[in-house]
């Protein structure tokens, strides 16, 4: 074949797939997802102009379906598993797979909460120099122990807060023995011997090591399952401030706080929420997990946000849009107030992931009390058309009116309630 005509030939190929590109239905099949979600009494819309194969009663027992001129309305009626077939000129082009999930309603938070974690064993936060008769040495550095190692036994005893710690090292001075400890680095366990020295101005003896067994600090609640009291907040991962590895937690508490003054975020500088935890000290829920994704545990009494306690559905990723949506927080004393934001982007996400959506506050009272977003303001739960999306996780630093969220999908099913229709042990 001559090259003239094989150039011509692959001109009118190229400018045909091109064109196929432009063809609309083509583009509206693309745009059809092979599978999806609904929950029972909720309607979800996938735009289209092609048809469905079979008659409407006869689809399925698990939804039902209404067509317009421009879309397919999709109404869980009972949980199950089922499909939709769409067609062209009569003749079927692709299937999409639908699981209706069963209804699910939460508790939208947006309280102020203090949080006071106990991890498993010590974390070790830093080394000392301890005054030995031979100059300056740190035990614990010599040992080859890490900022961040977490000393979970010694001698063979589980060690579980700071305190358990000094008997061993008084005891093994005295008599000159090494320490056995076995510490935990990330998902390894280690074991390795410690030889504390007496520190010459004290007359103590010492391992070198800076440790600490708790962190505190505030919060916003996201959520509660209202039948179960299972919870959900702050939206991101607790990490130690020295070390900047997240807590392994042992257990933990979360009690009422109070804001009592905004420091204003802006550019290049968050701000933050300033508050005390409650006078009483009343414990309302515990701390089982620390994840990603936030905090988790169960509530041990019925909380209030003042606003409304009424369970909201929730939705699923795909179902977050782009456009105006509002957030539930404190920004003075208890009082949760309600105040308008734009959800910029949104990522539909198959797998659990953080930073699902990218948010901008524009409610005018909010950006004048605080700038936008602060610290203490994660964990606030974002509301799109009367259903809980997620929860405000993280600001910008360098554009302190907007952040990231999480999608609720995640944090439900980091609490242990499984949407897909199993619980999920905690």
């Amino acid at each position: 074949m001559p090259d003239n005509i094989r150039k011509a030939v692959g001109v009118i190929l190229l400018v045909s797939l091109l064109s196929v590109g432009f063809f609309k239905p083509f583009k509206e099949y693309l745009l059809i997802p092979t599978q999806m979600r609904v929950f029972e009494t909720q309607t979800q819309a996938v735009e289209t102009n092609l048809s469905v194969s079979g008659q409407e009663e006869e689809l399925s027992e698990a939804f039902t379906l209404q067509k317009d001129q421009h879309e397919t309305k999709i109404t869980g009626q009972k949980a199950g598993k089922s499909e939709l077939v769409y067609d062209l000129a009569g003749f079927p082009i692709k299937k999409t797979k639908v699981q209706v999930l069963p209804d699910l309603k939460v508790i939208p938070g947006g309280q102020s909460i203090g949080v006071k974690l106990h991890s498993v064993g010590v974390l070790v936060v830093g080394f000392h120099q301890v005054n030995t008769e031979e100059g300056k040495k740190s035990p614990g550095e010599s040992a080859g122990i890490t900022a961040g190692d977490i000393i979970i036994e010694m001698n063979g005893q589980k060690i579980e807060k700071m305190s358990d710690i000094a008997p061993f090292i008084q005891k093994a001075g005295k008599t000159g023995e090494s320490l056995d400890l076995l510490i935990k680095r990330d998902k390894q366990k280690i074991k390795t011997k410690l030889v504390p020295e007496k520190d010459e101005a004290e007359g103590m003896y010492r391992i070198g090591l800076y440790i600490r067994d708790s962190a505190a600090g505030i919060g916003t609640m996201t959520f509660y399952e209202p039948k179960s009291k299972k919870y959900g907040a702050l939206g991101h991962v607790i990490s130690d401030m020295d070390t900047k590895k997240p807590i392994v937690v042992e257990d933990g508490e979360i009690v009422r706080s109070t804001v009592t003054s905004i420091e204003k975020g802006t550019g290049g500088n968050p701000g933050e929420k300033l508050a005390r935890f409650s006078s009483d000290r009343n414990i309302i829920g515990d701390i089982n997990r620390n994840s990603p994704f936030g905090i988790f545990g169960t509530l041990n009494q019925t909380i209030e946000n003042n606003i409304s306690d009424k369970a909201l559905p929730v939705a699923l990723s795909n179902e977050v849009k782009e456009g105006p949506a509002e957030i539930l927080t404190v920004i003075e004393n208890d009082k949760v107030e309600k105040f308008n934001i734009e959800i910029v982007s949104t990522t539909p996400q198959k797998f659990p992931a953080t930073k699902g959506m990218v948010l901008k506050i524009t409610d005018p009272k909010l950006l004048k009390k605080t700038g936008g977003i602060v610290q203490g303001m994660s964990g606030s739960p974002i509301i799109q058309n009367g259903k809980v999306v997620g929860a405000v996780t993280h600001v910008f630093v360098n554009d302190p009116t907007s952040g990231y969220g999480v999608h609720i999908e995640w944090m439900l099913s980091e609490a242990g309630i499984d949407i897909y229709g199993k619980e999920k042990a905690s």
